[in-house]
């Protein structure tokens, strides 16, 4: 071949590829290396050569899904917003179970001013898996963020709505449908957006309560971020702090709705929102009538959530069975505390993450998971756990058993509404379930056996149940890890609050002031809501065990361990191989008590394990 001829071959092959960088494929680079270089020069800046990349990605695979939505970020930084959205359109079909796809698009839906789309979009994400990740984009927001920091520079003095808002009130940060959508979706775990949601729950109180003809009404936005505002109060069971002169004011504001719902008068959707932002409609006395009148679609759903699912709620209860009494006194007042506060009160739908996840091969149906097992999940709560477990095993029928009905009633509404037909609910004592005459293939005791007066005891009723060569799931709190726990129950003990809602408001304000020194608690979500941080920091009982105590129940009844569950912290395991070199051995018990000495933050949420009983 000579020059000209090499020459033109060189020329064709640039044609071709459209780009110079189409010799990487020749060179034998994987599309997969090719996006991930395409996504490096984004992000140092050099555009134009991470478009060429995913142009020719694309010219080779047209539904690459990287490209399409790093090409759709590429647009939507440039205030393109349709073709951003067109972008993302076409990855979401391609890959529709894609929360960072969603989520993007919900960004550019919102610039154009469709904000159903976007709404959409932004809840889909959530219920995809970006439950997780949401705490971090609101905290990105710049409206957000310059809130966040006048309220930390008068921090710990108070700022007042003035100073906070400023003239616009409280209209930027209703205009933010992400957070809105986070705040009808689940508890965001947070001192700093805590603190400024509860000034803007105050200045929606204010702007509720100053009734006037002169006064215009509010917009959609400010309606609807009062309404979710509401559905997150109602979620964190009414957590916030309120000074004294505020709580005499939702007072006012609630009795003067009551009067207008007795009279039959108008209730205007932001006093009927505000009202539920410090109270839980369900408990106004003839709340029902709110449900004959019409209203717009956020408040049609915060009635929902605060009126109509309590009610049937309420009604589930007296269709629970009683598999067995409740007689030791320490599980009777476990179960009045899990009565007053089900726990924990979740939102978000499981079963569309566990779809994403069967999509992507996370899950897949291996003959144990497709087999007819008889499985107990043992302490249920409110349901979450045994709706996993009943799409882990679908062809399994499950017993869910706990000791209080107000979460059993909460998981059958749930259950219900999923279309799930393979779980039987019931009130029993784990104490007890050995009177009931059935063995099970699988038993899973998540975060319940510390609760109960003797754990072991009631530990070994399961062993009882479980048949030879089954398996079970077990969680235990760690002595070592929940030392802060026992320091703050033992502060809390001191200074004399006690386990009601008031007592446990005051307490977190205690600690949201000494902040610097519980980085663990209030890095928690289970802090966030009245149910989860009286379940961390107030609960009737707790007991903690440590790797060796386990190891002996193990040894003593049979059982082998089979390895803690994948942790979230990618670095445990690397960390654990580090220590014990070509030594590491995961399944060993001792190894891991070893580790957890050097590393006792370790197990902070609790050891969660796998057992298994042998076959003869």
């Amino acid at each position: 071949m000579n020059r000209k001829e090499r020459r033109a071959a060189e020329k064709q092959r640039g044609a071709s590829a459209g780009s110079a960088n189409a010799p990487a494929f020749a060179a034998g680079i994987g599309i997969a290396d090719l996006a991930a270089e395409a996504s490096r020069l984004r992000t140092i800046g050099r555009i134009h050569e991470a478009q060429a990349i995913c142009r020719d990605i694309l010219a080779r695979e047209p539904d690459h899904v990287q490209s399409l939505n790093l090409l759709g970020l590429i647009a939507q930084a440039a205030g393109d917003h349709r073709a951003a959205a067109k972008l993302f359109a076409k990855a979401i079909a391609a890959d529709e179970v894609n929360a960072a796809c969603h989520y993007n698009a919900g960004n550019s839906y919102q610039a154009l001013g469709q904000r159903s789309k976007a709404a959409a979009h932004f809840s889909k994400a959530l219920a995809l898996g970006m439950e997780d990740k949401a705490l971090a984009f609101i905290l990105q927001s710049p409206v957000i963020a310059g809130y966040v920091g006048r309220i930390a520079s008068k921090w710990p003095l108070a700022i007042t709505a003035a100073e906070l808002f400023g003239g616009e009130s409280i209209a930027p940060l209703a205009k933010d449908l992400f957070l809105r959508c986070a705040m009808e979706a689940t508890t965001l775990p947070s001192m700093q957006l805590e603190l400024l949601l509860g000034h803007a729950r105050a200045e929606l109180l204010r702007l509720a309560g100053t009734p006037g003809k002169d006064r215009a009404a509010p917009d959609d936005d400010i309606v609807g971020f009062a309404c979710a505002l509401a559905r997150q109060c109602f979620i964190s069971e009414y957590a916030y702090a309120q000074t004294t002169a505020e709580s005499g004011d939702a007072d006012a504001l609630r009795d003067r709705l009551l009067q207008n719902l007795a009279s039959g008068a108008t209730i205007t959707p932001l006093a009927l929102s505000v009202v539920a932002a410090y109270v839980p409609l369900h408990t106004l006395p003839t709340a029902e009538t709110l449900l004959r009148r019409d209203w717009p679609a956020s408040v049609a759903g915060l009635l929902r959530v605060q009126l109509r699912e309590p009610l049937e709620e309420a009604s589930d209860r007296a269709h629970i069975a009683a598999l067995t009494p409740i007689e030791d006194s320490v599980s009777v007042q476990v179960m009045h505390q899990y009565q007053e506060n089900p726990y924990p009160r979740w939102t978000i739908n499981p079963l569309t993450a566990f779809a994403a996840d069967q999509a992507r091969g996370k899950i897949a149906p291996t003959a144990e998971r497709q087999a007819e097992l008889e499985i107990l999940i043992a302490g249920c709560g409110t349901g979450s756990h045994a709706i996993q477990i009943a799409q882990v095993y679908p062809n399994a029928r499950l017993l869910a058993v706990d000791i209080s009905l107000t979460s059993l009633a909460y998981a059958r509404r749930k259950t219900r509404e999923l279309g799930l037909r393979n779980i039987d609910y019931a009130q029993a004592d784990i104490l007890e379930l050995g009177t009931i005459g059935r063995s099970f293939d699988h038993i899973e005791s998540v975060g319940v056996l510390h609760h109960l007066a003797e754990p072991t005891a009631g530990w070994r009723v399961l062993v009882s149940l479980l048949r030879p060569g089954g398996k079970m799931r077990i969680g235990l709190y760690s002595e070592l890890a929940r030392r802060v726990i026992v320091e703050a129950r033992a502060r809390i003990a001191a200074r004399g609050y006690r386990a009601t809602a008031d007592d446990i408001r005051r307490c977190r304000q205690d600690i949201i002031r000494e902040a610097e020194h519980w980085p663990m608690l209030i890095g928690a979500r289970d802090f966030y809501s009245i149910s989860g941080c009286r379940d961390l920091l107030f609960n009737v009982m707790e007991h903690r065990l440590t790797i060796p105590e386990i190891a002996a129940f193990l040894n003593d009844n049979g059982l082998s361990f089979q390895g803690f569950e994948p942790f979230d912290d990618p670095t445990v395991h690397e960390k654990f191989r580090k220590q014990f070199s070509g030594a590491a051995d995961e399944a060993n018990l001792e190894q891991w008590h070893r580790f957890e000495v050097d590393h006792p933050e370790t197990f902070w949420d609790m050891y969660v394990f796998m057992a298994g009983k042998s076959a003869r």
